[in-house]
């Protein structure tokens, strides 16, 4: 190619190379049904959805009792079935109606979004708590002060401020919401590095190198399996947790992975 060439060539090449596309919002739940989501409830087989605990109503996924006459500890996560290292995930929250009887107290306006748990295969029958970082998501009793979008650890730990945080819950600096309404929550992931929770979008917690307690007979028996104990990427879950809970526009953005 002669210089001439070149100087009409140059031009077309840089038209023409495509610019990166920027991580976009998707909704992950239809409205519809439970396309994409998988119940695991305590004593029940992966995909035995108890009672309709997880169902679709008014385009909502719901968290319901209304087939329980007790609680007698049926812990329950709806898992997305992709897993996921980088990412947002946001969605809407509420509670609604009363605790089923049998509950524990602690469990009253109580949720959750998990993240980084493992494979819902790989969770025993009887297992009550999910190993996995949780995003806990609370309701106020209508006179007290309950942050939501705290950071909770079953079978784990994070990093705050270069301190190994071995608590199970450490609060956030969101306000309490009390009644029925619906409250925004993101969670920004990115690996094994920083996570950031935000409540109608405004930023409320951040903590970094998730990983697993060795302390931990579950966790234990999941490095035992391979598991690494850096926590890097794993599957979501929405909690249900004994009340009932409403969910709606939940939406997931990837988010590109930094070159290692």
């Amino acid at each position: 190619m002669n210089r001439l060439h070149l100087i009409f060539f140059l031009p077309w090449l840089a038209c023409s190379t495509p610019e990166a596309e920027a991580p976009a919002w998707e909704l992950i739940f239809n409205g519809r049904d439970l396309s994409g989501w998988t119940p695991k409830l305590t004593g029940y087989q992966l995909g035995d959805n108890y009672g309709e605990t997880f169902r679709v109503e008014a385009g909502e996924l719901r968290v319901s009792y209304a087939a329980y006459d007790s609680f007698r500890n049926t812990f329950g996560h709806l898992f997305y079935h992709e897993k996921l290292s980088h990412f947002k995930l946001r969605l809407e929250y509420r509670f609604t109606g009363e605790q089923v009887p049998g509950a524990p107290a602690w469990a009253y306006r109580n949720s959750g979004i998990k993240f980084h748990a493992p494979d819902p295969a790989l969770i025993p029958r009887d297992q009550q708590l999910l190993v996995a970082i949780e995003a806990q998501l609370l309701g106020g009793n209508g006179s007290d002060s309950r942050p939501t979008a705290n950071v909770c650890t079953a079978g784990t730990h994070i990093v705050m401020g270069d301190s190994l945080i071995t608590q199970h819950c450490t609060n956030s600096s969101s306000p309490t919401f009390h009644g029925d309404q619906w409250v925004a929550v993101e969670i920004e992931v990115h690996g094994h590095g920083q996570v950031i929770h935000r409540v109608n979008g405004e930023e409320v917690l951040r903590y970094e190198q998730a990983q697993l307690d060795e302390g931990d007979r579950f966790a234990r028996a999941l490095m035992e399996q391979g598991h690494p104990r850096l926590l890097r990427e794993g599957y979501i879950a929405l909690q249900a947790e004994s009340h009932p809970v409403a969910f709606r526009h939940i939406e997931l953005m990837r988010l590109p992975a930094p070159e290692e």
